[in-house]
């Protein structure tokens, strides 16, 4: 499944070094699709395959939770445009 991060972030530095620390130890299984900020660097969305929304869940907070805070979703694939299947 495709799950969505949506974060608003407090320390776009730190969060952005601990995402570049993360993206090379994706769990098993997992794909990051997209990683994306708003030109500010007070929001960002993230896209990442993986078995469950616990599991990026899980994995993210390990990695970004002390600067931001992030809400996580399962992407409605079937309706989306330009997310790879």
């Amino acid at each position: 499944m495709h799950v969505l991060t949506v974060s608003a972030v407090s320390d776009d530095t730190k969060f952005w070094n601990a995402l570049k620390k993360a993206h090379s130890k994706l769990p098993t299984g997992a794909k990051w699709v997209l990683a994306v900020a708003s030109k500010d660097g007070t929001q960002a969305v993230n896209v990442i395959v993986h078995d469950s929304v616990a599991g990026v869940r899980e994995f993210f907070e390990a990695s970004t939770g002390a600067y931001a805070t992030t809400a996580y979703f399962e992407a409605d694939a079937a309706n989306a445009v330009g997310l790879p299947r």
